[in-house]
């Protein structure tokens, strides 16, 4: 009974996350109350449920809210800023430098774990490089997506902090194992940027053979046709009567523009980079080290950058609820995340479905199932959320896996690395719709000129990890 009823549960809250009916939190929150009421679970022992999923993630909550503040204020203030400049004009006409500088670009764009702010921060002062260069902009993306992809594991980033909040841990805890996963990855794409831009040099060069081959044919008709003038038409009138309100159009969206950079210069603090620098060095540091738990890290952290950046009171509500409603909806979905698995741990579900599994699956599968769903992560990432990935699949996969004597951080190991550089081929991604809708480019496309590099490089990953004994 117990297996039935937990079974439909994550099926019904898969299914809601992939049709998007309804938000995540709604899903996790309703659904499994509903569950435990038809299992014949009393409201006590269902506030003892909840009780328990709450507890189990506050300190993961804590840390995504004052996290995401934080690095917000640190790209209000343009931290990043002179880097990603350097890069681009360091890598300024030369095509494999530009993919090599992309990847380095990305990076540290994704050094907040915010998706969105990485898009951004790389696509405006690099698209134009590409085209420029005549390289894809789908190679951007791909570059773009990959270095996102592996910074990503950072325990802010939302993967780490998932898997953190199903493994009652401290993402902080679970990520240093992960620190020399993201170097390899580092490397390893660095290494891909590199072939791919010698790759995108010679396409260019025989397009560019090509085009030269067809301006001749194309000059010599028009030899050929030379005096033949064309009378004015009707077409042409109609685009000169339009040419104004294009123009008009074009008047309005530079000054939108212009606006939103002087709101954004007004933020800027140029002359107190260094200190901004040390301080965002300081909390890496305390984070590495442990010396405080990672939320009270953050929150050190934001109220001193407050202080240096922005000392009037106004101005640190404005920077704070500018920056509110990504850590208040990440906030909402680990809470809601922890009274789903609460639910599902404390009343016995989780385990009666992971021993029914267990007596189906072959034994010889049995502890090596973490690895085979994470040599598929890629694949599953154009079927699965993130939330379903990690808050539905994962915990199942983790239980079935430690009756097998497999340790649950080799499981959450082998899921991340497995799922995390896909990030930005998901369907499932705002952030990469965004990003894509401000190039005008295909997902479709993107996802087709991506998806095999993206799931090479993350079973490359997968096999070094293994090799380094982490899993």
């Amino acid at each position: 009974m117990l297996t039935l009823i937990g079974l439909a549960i994550i099926v019904v809250i898969v299914a809601l996350l992939l049709t998007e009916k309804v938000s995540p939190v709604i899903s996790m929150v309703l659904v499994p109350l509903v569950g435990a009421l038809v299992a014949g679970f009393s409201p006590e022992e269902i506030n003892a449920f909840y009780r328990h999923g709450i507890s189990s993630v506050v300190q993961v909550v804590t840390m995504f809210i004052f996290a995401i503040l934080f690095f917000g204020v640190m790209n209000d203030v343009g931290l990043f800023d002179p880097l990603i400049r350097a890069m681009v004009r360091i890598t300024r006409g030369n095509v494999i430098a530009v993919a090599v500088g992309t990847v380095l670009i990305s990076a540290v764009a994704q050094l907040d774990g915010a998706g969105a702010s990485t898009f951004l921060l790389v696509v405006p002062p690099l698209l134009p490089l590409y085209r420029r260069l005549k390289m894809s902009p789908y190679l951007l993306f791909l570059l773009l997506a990959a270095s996102a992809g592996v910074v990503n594991m950072l325990p802010w980033g939302g993967p780490v902090g998932r898997v953190a909040t199903v493994l009652e841990m401290d993402a902080v805890v679970l990520w240093r194992a992960l620190i020399p996963v993201q170097a390899i990855g580092l490397v390893m794409l660095l290494a891909m940027a590199v072939f791919l831009g010698l790759r995108e040099q010679r396409r260019i060069r025989a397009m560019e053979q090509g085009d030269d081959s067809a301006d001749a044919g194309a000059q010599t008709a028009l030899a050929a046709s030379h005096g033949a003038a064309l009378a004015p038409t009707p077409v042409d009138g109609l685009a000169a009567a339009l040419q104004p309100h294009g123009a008009t159009e074009l008047a309005i969206q530079e000054a939108a523009e212009r606006a939103a950079d002087e709101a954004r210069a007004q933020l800027l603090r140029p002359r107190l980079r260094w200190v901004n620098a040390l301080v965002f060095l300081l909390t890496l540091a305390v984070l590495v080290m442990g010396l405080f738990p990672p939320g009270y890290t953050f929150m050190i952290a934001l109220c001193v950058a407050l202080v240096i950046n922005y000392p009037q009171p106004k101005m640190q509500i404005e920077r704070i609820n500018a920056h509110a409603g990504g850590a208040i909806m990440m906030a909402s979905i680990i809470l809601a995340a922890g009274t789903f698995l609460g639910i599902l741990k404390e009343s016995g579900m989780l385990n009666s479905i992971a021993v029914a599994l267990v007596d189906v699956l072959p034994a010889v599968l049995l502890p090596y199932l973490h690895l085979v769903i994470g040599a598929i992560g890629i694949p599953l990432e154009l079927v699965l959320s993130t939330d379903a990935y990690y808050f539905a699949l994962f915990p199942v996969v983790e239980q079935i896996t430690s009756q097998a004597g497999v340790a649950p951080t080799s499981a959450g190991y082998a899921m991340i690395i497995g799922s995390i550089v896909g990030t930005f081929v998901s369907p499932f991604s705002p952030a990469l719709w965004m990003g894509l809708g401000l190039a005008k480019l295909s997902t479709g496309q993107h996802i087709r000129y991506s998806f095999f590099w993206i799931w090479g490089l993350s079973l490359s990953l997968l096999a070094a990890t293994c090799f380094l004994g982490i899993i």
